[in-house]
């Protein structure tokens, strides 16, 4: 009897203690409760049996997946029946490459075709294991010492898969709360790193600085507003070096400011330009003069001018051994197949003692660049020393999937007569920005005039046959 007085006064002190508005909505949420246990189970329609098993019987479920277009552009495969170098074989025709990202023409070099074997040989096909499990070999730890060397960064990392690399690299750093300020034109692999990072994303108009500027002039007047979340808050500027969607540079030197000017991190993905832009092949920054200190992190593809497989990531000690424990696709990945680290380790040993592949692969992409620029049914697009080139259709289409399958009927006739190049594919509904079908050309240290000129008749009569 005496608890109840007792209980009585506590009930009294909570309310007096507890604002008015709390109290109202536990009111409201226990009220919620009951009725829901009451009022909503009493409300549910009784079937009889047979009007049961009538619903089972008619019960559609939807599909797994949702229904594709079995003539979808992605579905249109072309086989290659040989060897991939300066030639293959597609479809049964033996074309001239222009598809290909062999840029320096390492797939067809014999000495480190002969490394890859003998590696092969040692170590077997793969490791079957993640880097952190007994998939780390010597051959890695050497690829990693000399990647750092060549860039003259103090470490590197190595990633299995080049998609995986700076899609990794990103969510590594940048997590919920942060702002990353990103080109509009970047690839498919840094967009995926962008959701995957749960930031705030900024966009800027494709190499725009003065649109670049305006956003981060906006940021900083929201964080003069409020200063105890801006101090907390980390600033991402992600930029490509050659554009794989554009074929453009980016300019390198005015990011470098615009990074020190609002204390930005600036992370920059030079899958292309590496082995391409500069007298020794170490990208962009060689290109511009720029000391690699301005830049925070690079990451690049293994897969296209050093014609291997995989990925890495360079910078200081601090920055990349982070990536050792939080990049998802270096801790979970099985670790690269040795012969192909052997193989990238050969492409380097290529670069350090023939610098001149270089400048002859610079100046294909100008040749190239020069004489694609006079077709008349197609305009180029991209710089003269990307070895990566777009050709758009003169004329816009209004339905993109409608402009795509004209450039897959060109890309095809062209292959029926030698020539390979290919539609530059894009998951269109996925994309984050706008992307304008194009036939995709690459250039090769390999080719010759008499080549360029070549693929250039073909393709003009191929492109006046179709678009007339």
């Amino acid at each position: 009897m005496v608890a109840i007085p007792y209980l009585f006064n506590e009930i009294e002190r909570i309310f007096r203690n507890t604002p008015l508005y709390a109290i109202t909505l536990e009111a409201f949420l226990l009220l919620s409760v009951v009725w829901l246990l009451l009022y909503k189970r009493n409300g549910r329609k009784h079937f009889t049996k047979e009007e049961e098993e009538e619903l089972i019987a008619n019960y559609e479920p939807e599909p797994l997946v949702p229904h594709t277009d079995p003539n979808h552009p992605l579905l249109h495969v072309r086989l290659v029946q040989s060897k991939v170098g300066k030639r293959v074989v597609v479809n049964g025709y033996d074309c001239l490459n222009l598809a290909s990202h062999n840029y320096l023409g390492l797939l067809e070099d014999e000495e480190i075709l002969e490394d890859a074997c003998k590696s092969l040989r040692k170590y077997g096909v793969g490791s079957c294991g993640p880097r952190g499990f007994y998939g780390t070999m010597d051959v890695h730890l050497d690829l990693e010492e000399r990647l750092a060397k060549f860039m003259k960064m103090e470490e590197a990392v190595v990633y299995s898969y080049g998609f995986s690399t700076v899609a990794s690299a990103i969510p590594a750093y940048s997590k919920r709360g942060d702002i990353i300020f990103v080109d509009a034109a970047v690839n498919f692999a840094i967009q995926k790193g962008l959701d995957a990072s749960r930031s705030t994303i900024y966009f800027y108009k494709h190499n725009d600085m003065a649109d670049l500027e305006r956003l981060l002039m906006q940021q900083e007047q929201k964080d003069r507003k409020n200063p105890n979340k801006a101090a907390k808050t980390r600033r991402f500027l992600v930029a490509e070096g050659i554009y794989m969607n554009t074929g453009q540079l980016c300019p390198l030197r005015e990011l470098v400011k615009l990074r020190a000017k609002y204390k930005l991190r600036l992370f920059l993905d030079e899958s292309i330009s590496f082995g391409v832009l500069g007298k020794t092949g170490r990208g962009i920054a060689e290109h511009f003069n720029v000391d690699l200190v301005e830049v925070d992190l690079i990451s690049a593809g293994m897969e296209w001018a050093m014609g291997s497989i995989g990925g890495f990531c360079v910078g200081s000690h601090f920055i990349v051994e982070h990536q050792r424990l939080s990049g998802v696709g270096y801790c979970f990945s099985a670790s690269l197949p040795p012969m192909l680290a052997q193989a990238a380790i050969s492409a380097l040993n290529r670069f350090e003692k023939d610098p001149k592949i270089f400048a002859e692969l610079q100046e294909m992409s100008r040749l190239l660049h020069q004489i694609f620029s006079n077709f008349s049914k197609l305009t180029i697009g991209g710089h003269p020393l990307s070895p990566v080139k777009h050709l758009y259709l003169n004329v816009t289409w209004e339905q993109v999937n409608e402009e795509h399958k004209k450039l897959m009927e060109i890309s095809d006739k062209c292959i029926a007569r030698g020539i390979a190049v290919i539609e530059a594919c894009y998951l269109y509904n996925i994309e984050k920005q706008p992307v304008r079908p194009s036939l995709r050309v690459t250039a090769n240290r390999l080719l010759t005039l008499t080549d360029i000129n070549d693929a250039f008749e073909i393709i003009e009569d191929v492109t006046k046959e179709l678009l007339n």
